[in-house]
């Protein structure tokens, strides 16, 4: 579940991808760790505010970081909410009530090698095999968690069921794309003539960080969906509150690292404004 331009399975075919472990926020938006200013055009008054602001940006920046390594942390220490063979049951449920054309497989260091010559795969099962990875590829039409965190494989099939559906399908092939709002937002505000004109930000220099956020909202709901469908198919297949609480407690911290990623992205988009001297 990395976001875009985080670790992917293969360029070559679609994929979601959801990692418990690993934070989704990790500073991956291809923006440098310093920020330079050009600011020949300001005032001092305006260069101090500028260099502040950037500043600024970069604490916030570290500490999503660190939020989401967390809430990682904490979906890593939390225990399953059912037993394996219960995770099971549920997955046929999902796959059968929703026609599913998809492999299920739950992943362990004994039988990677089985997935990696049929499927083509290798570092990134291996990861799946640690405890490190689930994930859905839609191209491949396989879904695996690790046999030691079986549950994951309940969001993976949300995403499958997701992927069958043209509103949620649509979801899905925003994420590819997300990664890119910073550079879009900048190539854009290019386009627009006399956009310093009267000394005034226009609309996207004023709200690059919320429109940076909103290029990963689409991700973030479509994540929400996917968690949803496997929570309500373990609460219509097993009759267990408190396990019920346990799910939907992983499956919430597990979305707060996307929310993270989503409000890094916007403060990346804000950066690269003021790292090519628009602030």
């Amino acid at each position: 579940m990395f976001p875009i331009s985080s670790q992917q399975i293969n360029q070559n075919f679609y994929t979601n991808t959801y990692s418990p472990y690993t934070p989704q926020y990790s500073g991956v938006y291809g923006l440098p760790s310093y920020t330079v200013v050009d600011d020949s055009q300001n005032s001092p008054e305006q260069a101090v505010k500028t260099l502040g602001l950037a500043a600024l940006l970069q604490v916030i920046s570290s500490g999503l970081e660190k939020g989401s390594e967390f809430l990682s942390n904490k979906i890593s220490a939390g225990k399953e909410f059912t037993t394996g063979e219960n995770v099971v049951k549920v997955a046929r449920d999902m796959v059968g009530k929703n026609n599913l054309d998809v492999t299920v497989g739950f992943v362990d260091e004994a039988n990677k090698n089985l997935f990696s010559s049929r499927f083509g795969l290798g570092k990134e099962i291996d990861a799946v095999a640690k405890g490190e990875n689930a994930f859905f590829a839609n191209k491949l039409k396989l879904a695996v968690a690790p046999k030691s965190k079986p549950s994951l494989i309940l969001h993976e099939l949300g995403h499958a069921i997701n992927a069958k559906k043209g509103f949620t399908r649509l979801l899905q092939g925003t994420r590819r794309y997300a990664g890119y709002a910073p550079m879009a937002l900048l190539l854009a505000n290019g386009l627009i003539p006399n956009n310093r004109q009267n000394g005034k930000k226009n609309f996207i220099e004023r709200n690059a960080g919320i429109l940076g956020f909103c290029a990963f909202l689409p991700t973030i709901i479509e994540e929400a969906i996917a968690s949803g469908r496997g929570i309500k198919a373990a609460k219509k297949v097993l009759n267990n509150p408190a396990g019920l609480k346990i799910l939907k407690k992983n499956y919430a911290l597990a979305l707060g690292t996307y929310i993270l990623a989503g409000i890094g992205l916007g403060v990346a988009a804000k950066q690269s404004f003021i790292y090519n001297g628009k602030e």
